[in-house]
């Protein structure tokens, strides 16, 4: 990667730190750095983790919040979507600058749904649906997804640098899964990164090293519209999540290019394998501190067996898979 490709990255980073000096005042700034440290630690890890892979921040950030240091899940999506809108739009701009592949097409068009989807998600489904349900039923996703990764990477296999076909068809089902997605970002602050990357891994045969950046500049476009909705449209961005978010803004700017850059240089089976290493720590501490009563059990039960339906047919399905292997629209296990 040639200096000038990191010196993009820099000028991001200490543009948006001068902006957060000026317009909190040095004073303000660093008071509420220091009154939510454990915010700011938090996402030294969450924002490598959304530039580096498609689980995004709000999945370190929300079980953290709302588990660890027992803040509402309410406060800890809001909070999810405006840092990630931060964050991860650091993270795309860090990815254009260094000419990251990603598959544009895709972006458009999930975008699409995914505008529809996180409008239902916040204004309809987050209402109607209790905190705990949420969280275990996203676990339950995330986990359903992790299983058939696994089985997808067990061999050598080719993969598509880009959309193999780009027709009606390809449009309506990535349209899908950005409603999909948006709604499960307006219900835990993210998803639509992590359901478009597993139709274009499971189901398209597309590289994790395209699918990734490819759901990081998603997941930005798709929290920068939550963010708006939140604050002008269902004014629902509290002093406290605002304190919160400011702590994290410094930090998330440098950690998510970091992790975009660092997951160029991953092998594409060491970003799947810490996909599934993250949704099982995702997994084993949800067991651990969500109650099981029984609303959380018939929902999590429901939830695996449509989504683990959904990812057997992705699986099953070879009408994407790679029957040319020397098509230049092909990688090797890389």
């Amino acid at each position: 990667m040639s200096v000038s490709k990191y010196r993009v990255m820099v000028i991001i980073a200490l543009t948006i730190w001068t902006t957060w000096l000026t317009l909190l005042g040095h004073q303000q700034a660093f008071t509420h750095l220091i009154n939510h440290w454990e915010i700011a630690l938090t996402m030294v890890f969450g924002s490598m983790i959304a530039g580096g892979t498609s689980v995004g921040g709000g999945a370190v950030a929300f079980p953290v919040f709302t588990k660890l240091l027992q803040i509402p899940a309410h406060d800890a999506k809001v909070f999810s979507l405006a840092i990630q809108a931060v964050g991860m739009s650091a993270a795309s701009l860090g990815i254009w600058s260094t000419g990251i592949h990603i598959e544009g097409r895709v972006i458009r068009w999930g975008s699409l749904g995914g505008f529809l989807g996180i409008f239902l998600g916040l204004g309809f489904f987050a209402p109607l649906l209790p905190p705990d349900v949420i969280k275990m039923s996203f676990t339950i996703i995330l986990s359903s997804f992790a299983i058939t990764l696994l089985a997808l990477n067990k061999g050598k296999r080719l993969c598509h640098r880009a959309m193999p076909y780009w027709n009606l068809q390809q449009r309506g089902l990535i349209v899908l899964a950005g409603i999909l997605g948006g709604i499960m970002s307006g219900l835990v602050g993210n998803g639509i990164d992590i359901v478009i990357f597993s139709v274009m891994v499971l189901l398209f045969r597309v590289s994790e090293k395209v699918a990734t950046p490819t759901s990081v500049v998603l997941m930005a476009i798709n929290a920068l519209a939550g963010l708006v909705l939140q604050v002008f449209v269902f004014h629902d961005f509290s002093e406290q999540v605002q304190g919160y978010w400011f702590a994290a803004i410094p930090i998330v700017v440098v950690g998510a290019p970091l992790g975009a850059m660092l997951c160029n240089l991953l092998h594409r089976k060491t970003i799947a394998n810490i996909l599934i290493g993250l949704i099982a720590l995702e997994l084993i501490t949800s067991l651990l501190l969500i109650p099981l009563r029984p609303a959380v059990i018939y929902a999590s039960l429901t939830t695996l067996i449509v989504f683990s339906s959904l990812n057997y047919w992705m699986y099953r399905t070879q009408i994407y898979a790679i029957t040319n292997p020397i098509s230049i629209t092909t990688w090797k296990d890389t």
